[in-house]
């Protein structure tokens, strides 16, 4: 399907890897402009040669972090008048609430809550002036399925929806569209390290790795791709209908009974 985002100009945080990466991908292959964001400049510059090379995708680099405001002031004045803005970037640590302090929470949440929200402040006026543009926030299932053992990211991602439900519940009266996407456990390389530890020490044997996986919907873990098609789909005018809503992305996961 053509999802008609030839000459559409597009933000991906978080690029330089995982779902991030994911996204810039499908973007790419349907023809957008890409900025792409994350702190290492190497590895988005390796990005950024795989996009030109396969699409031939026109992608700039910036290498920010955007937990400091300073340096989100620098991308929403080189690219904030992008048509659509991916908010991906950042993780929270696990950890219950004895053993995360409150230092740790809001280091967290500067990229992953505060980035999010610095970047929608400053690009979502503009697009409402404009009439026209589309956000994109990769949350967390955590949001929806909170866990006392990652309570930070479960009160994290709960704010997240609600300022995407909340956003997108006005948006449209002014031509814009704010969305959401909860993935569920995804296969990058930190879910593929983690596992790797937790396989080596239910079976002495790191390969075994996709074994713990196995009580997950149809005993995997969720592609990249996945959810890079799902964010491009969402991007699109093709969900033209879409604002204001949550998309979960798991399997099905977050409909199953929760198991003690």
């Amino acid at each position: 399907m053509d999802l008609e985002l030839s000459g559409k100009t597009a933000i991906v945080t978080g690029a330089s890897k995982g779902i991030g990466r994911a996204v810039a991908e499908a973007l790419a292959e349907e023809g957008c402009t890409l900025h792409l964001v994350s702190r290492t400049e190497a590895d988005l510059n390796a990005v950024r040669d795989d996009l030109n090379t396969r699409f031939g995708a026109q992608a700039t680099v910036h290498a920010l972090d955007l937990s400091n405001e300073a340096d989100v002031a620098k991308l929403t004045a080189a690219a904030g008048d992008c048509d659509i803005l991916v908010n991906n970037a950042g993780s929270i640590p696990a950890g219950d609430i004895t053993r995360l302090d409150n230092s740790s929470i809001k280091s967290a949440w500067d990229l992953k809550v505060f980035g999010f929200l610095g970047l929608i402040r400053d690009i979502y006026p503009r697009m409402c002036e404009r009439g026209s543009g589309t956000i994109v926030n990769v949350i967390g299932m955590a949001g929806e399925r909170p866990r006392a053992a990652y309570i930070a990211g479960s009160m994290g991602n709960a704010a997240l929806m609600q300022m995407t439900r909340a956003l997108g519940a006005e948006s449209y009266d002014h031509g814009v569209r704010v969305v959401g996407i909860n993935p569920g456990p995804v296969e990058t390389e930190r879910l593929v390290r983690q596992a790797k530890i937790n396989a080596d020490m239910q079976f002495g044997d790191e390969s075994r790795w996709r074994e713990t996986h196995k009580d997950l919907p149809g005993g995997r873990p969720g592609r990249p791709e996945e959810i890079g098609w799902l964010a491009a789909y969402l991007a699109s005018d093709r969900a033209s209908w879409v604002s204001g809503t949550i998309v979960m992305a798991d399997g099905g996961q977050h409909s199953r009974s929760v198991r003690a």
